[in-house]
């Protein structure tokens, strides 16, 4: 089949500035969608019309069923930039799809900034969480967001300044390559209550030394980053276990038995596409991973709540999986396994007797590499300094040929 769906990106000067391929898309549809600022462009010559409805998706889905069909899609910018593109780009091959993309507005602030877009983090906050900010805020970062709406500059600045970020310097540039363009700079903790026109983005320069507890992607956070109730995987143990999982960019992890979400949280700060699980019984502990997900930056973490395997029944294969509770129960580990993607890593630790003569029997039945972790910290004992030892872990990774 060849291209039957045209997806243009327009930007704010409106159809002036469309190439002659994009027109001839938008003349030969038998359908246009768009929003209703872009339908409003065009003539009004009897053609079926459809702006998105909410939820979005309902319409995504007519447009499938009508497969072969001209239609023509009109989005802002460039659609392959967190944009409709991408939707319908999962859905559909390569050659099922014409797209014509305009300047996005990551290029147009860049432009205006004279910032290196190579060095800019960029990410959307268009109907997604304020929290995504979380993991880019770093002393000197630059940071690009797409704005869900007026309010969110506002929303943004609340944020830099609560986690000590409130020197940052912001730039708010609304409709740019408009006439109707505008650009506003102000500091972070000066921003209160203003509201923006709907269509901005937000520029995000970090100060060099904020005051504020900074925190890396890579694993092994400090204890202290996660509210727990005891039943958490000390930091050196932690960055062990995730080494040993080896986080791959757009992966997906069960962390069964999760506890506080330490370790599915530290999988999903690899990488902003990584996705990860928390398989967890106790409602007690759901709270904590709802509290440290959203206070470390990965909003997206889901949450199964039940116990192994009964649980994950229903759920997405995954590439790694790491079994931190309920080793020792029936059939925890004969299901992940069966579930687990081929090559994918399977990562099990134990604290007592009982969990570790599980993993001698897996050993024993799978190969695998059986390692002994022990963890010693510096205390002070009166006036004098020694060492306080942790619990001893085994730890056994497979991986699934």
């Amino acid at each position: 089949m060849t291209a039957w769906l045209s997806i243009v990106g327009i930007g704010e000067e409106g159809l002036d500035r469309l190439g002659p391929d994009a027109r001839a898309a938008i003349a030969s549809a038998t359908l246009l969608v768009g929003g209703e600022r872009h339908l409003a462009m065009l003539p009004d010559d009897g053609r079926e019309r459809r702006s998105w409805p909410s939820p979005l998706m309902v319409l995504v889905d007519e447009i499938m069923a009508r497969r072969g069909e001209e239609i023509c899609i009109l989005a802002t910018g460039d659609p392959m930039q967190y944009g409709i593109g991408v939707t319908f780009a999962k859905r559909l091959p390569a050659r099922e799809l014409a797209i014509y993309p305009a300047l996005s507005a990551f290029s147009l602030a860049a432009a205006r900034l004279g910032w290196d877009l190579t060095n800019t983090e960029t990410l959307t906050l268009h109907g997604r969480p304020l929290e995504l900010l979380i993991p880019h805020l770093t002393p000197a970062a630059r940071i690009l967001a797409l704005s869900d709406s007026g309010e969110t500059p506002a929303d943004v600045a609340k944020l830099l300044t609560e986690r000590g970020f409130g020197q940052s310097e912001l730039t708010i540039l609304e409709h740019m390559g408009g006439v109707d363009e505008e650009i506003h700079k102000i500091v972070a903790q000066d921003l209160t209550g203003t509201s923006y026109r709907n269509l901005n983005t937000v520029a995000i320069k970090c100060p060099d030394a904020p005051a504020a507890k900074i925190y890396q992607t890579s694993p092994g956070l400090p204890d202290d980053a996660f509210v727990h109730d005891g039943q958490l995987t000390k930091q050196e143990i932690r960055g062990a276990t995730l080494a040993a999982l080896t986080p791959l960019n757009r992966q997906l992890l069960w962390d069964i038995g999760a506890g506080c979400g330490s370790i599915a949280i530290e999988w999903m700060r690899c990488h902003p596409a990584n996705r990860a699980i928390a398989i967890e019984s106790r409602k007690d502990r759901i709270g904590l991973i709802e509290q440290n997900c959203r206070a470390l930056g990965v909003p997206g973490l889901k949450i199964v709540k039940g116990r192994a395997p009964d649980a994950c029944h229903d759920i997405e294969a995954p590439d790694a999986i790491f079994i931190g509770g309920g080793l020792t129960n029936d059939g925890v580990f004969e299901g992940g396994w069966q579930a687990l993607k081929p090559g994918g890593r399977l990562v099990a630790n134990a604290v007592t007797l009982e969990g570790e003569q599980r993993l001698f029997e897996i050993h024993s039945a799978f190969g695998g590499r059986l390692t002994r972790l022990n963890i010693s910290r510096a205390e002070k004992i009166g006036g004098f300094t020694g060492w306080k030892p942790f619990r001893q872990v085994t730890q056994l990774r497979l991986v699934k040929e």
